[in-house]
Parts: structure tokens; C-alpha cells; sequence
């Protein structure tokens, strides 16, 4: 029984995808206090083994041409199946169908996606219309979450992309994201800064109220082009890359 196999088992085994610490630990636990020799062989595993073993799993798959992939997101790896055999896969759950953003909605994504954390009012200043909507029905699919509040007047929410985001779209890290560097470089229109009330002035017989505090300058905000893509939840089974 090698490592190879065991970490094989374990990354189909699991519902959810699995990252190397998490393969450790239950390698590290397998070993303890058990009198089967390759648990206790295995229990000293390291990181660094079970990446070469990931490594090594992952191109046997794509040699052998099988049906199935070993891809790492950014939660984890996981077998999924390929691609190509979405639409036969997808008759097993007919109750699952993929739901598709509106162009608006991805516009609204993209921008999030490249500039965040922003705030509505910068995202409205890029589009130019009012998006409401299109942010709760992010919030909603879970691609977006609220990162806290800007540090301008008012203090507005902000507005960041969410791991679901990233394991949907099959990407590691934001910066995986197409022109990532270029397009976070492009200054794009930002939502005016409110300025705070001046004091009142004082007069004979009262009390000069205290001032309203410094505000700090709003956070500028830009956006990025869009791309398409369907938004759904996985059915088991099913490839995790975005459909067309």
C-alpha cells in the first residue's frame, strides 16, 4: 500500500475537496495507536509527499485518458469528471440545471472580482446604472460576500469574491484571473467623495459644537471587463469548470 494510493482514497472518499494539511491529518491520525504497519509507516507523512503523490496521480489520469481529472481548487483537490462528458453526466440530476447570469450580473462580478474590495457606489460609477439587484443576486449565489465598511463618509459596505467564486471558476488565487495585473491597473471612473459638514461658527453666548471628524479620501474603485459563464452548484459528480 503506497502513498499514493492512500492519498487516492482519501480525495475519493471526501465530499468536499481536500487540501494537503487536511491529508496529513488524517494520515498522522490513522497512525496513532493502530498496529497496522502501513498506517504507522504513513503516519510521518509531510506536505511536500502528498504534493509529489498529487503530482504523480494527476498525470497518470491525464495519460490514461480516463473520464475523470484530479484538479486542485482553491479549497482543495478533487476528482471531478472532464468536461466532455457533461451532457451525458448531467441526465443523472435533471433536477439540477445550471442557472446563467444576466450580462449585467456578470459585469457587476467581473468588476467586484478585479477591484475589490468596492463599494456599491463605485461599482454604480463604473456601470453607470444602479446595481441593487445584481449584488443581491450575487450575494445570493454565494460569489460575493460583505468584506466590512469603507473608511469614508457614511461608511458603505464593501464587497468582495467569495471561495465558492473561486472553486466554481476553477481558479487557485485571484491572481489566476485573465490580465489580472493589467486590468487592476486601469483607472476607471469612482463614486464622488461626500464631504464632511463644516463646523459651526461661534456666537456670543453658546457653545461651539465639536467638529465632525476627519474623514479619510474614498477608496477609489475600477472595474475590468466581463466574461461569460453559467453559475450553478455542482451536481455530484460533475465537472467543476464554468459552462459557456
Amino acid at each position: 500500500m503506497t502513498l499514493k494510493q492512500v492519498t487516492e482514497a482519501l480525495i475519493f472518499a471526501s465530499q468536499k475537496p481536500l487540501s494537503p494539511r487536511e491529508m496529513v491529518a488524517a494520515l498522522k491520525a490513522a497512525g496513532v495507536d493502530s498496529e497496522h504497519a502501513p498506517a504507522v509507516e504513513l503516519s510521518s507523512t509531510v506536505e511536500a509527499d502528498i504534493l509529489i503523490a498529487l503530482t504523480e496521480l494527476q498525470a497518470e489520469y491525464e495519460q490514461s485518458d480516463r473520464a475523470f481529472r484530479l484538479v486542485e481548487q482553491a479549497s482543495g483537490w478533487r476528482i471531478v469528471t472532464a468536461g466532455d462528458f457533461a451532457a451525458w453526466v448531467r441526465q443523472l440530476y435533471p433536477e439540477s440545471k445550471p442557472t446563467r447570469l444576466s450580462g449585467p450580473a456578470l459585469e457587476t462580478l467581473a468588476i467586484i472580482a478585479y477591484r475589490q474590495p468596492i463599494t456599491r457606489a463605485d461599482i454604480e460609477a463604473v456601470r453607470g446604472v444602479a446595481v441593487d439587484g445584481m449584488v443581491q443576486l450575487l450575494l445570493e449565489r454565494g460569489l460575493i460576500r460583505i468584506a466590512g465598511r469603507a473608511e469614508v463618509p457614511g461608511r458603505p459596505l464593501l464587497y468582495e469574491s467569495t471561495q465558492f467564486f473561486l472553486d466554481h471558476f476553477g481558479l487557485k488565487s485571484l491572481n489566476e484571473l485573465p490580465n489580472s495585473s493589467e486590468l487592476r491597473r486601469i483607472q476607471l471612473p469612482s463614486a464622488p467623495t461626500e464631504k464632511a459638514p463644516a463646523p459651526a461658527k461661534e456666537e456670543a453666548g453658546t457653545t461651539v459644537p465639536e467638529s465632525a471628524p476627519e474623514q479619510a479620501d474614498a477608496i477609489p474603485a475600477e472595474a475590468a471587463p466581463t466574461a461569460d459563464a453559467a453559475v450553478s452548484e455542482p451536481a455530484p459528480g460533475e465537472p467543476e469548470a464554468p459552462q459557456s
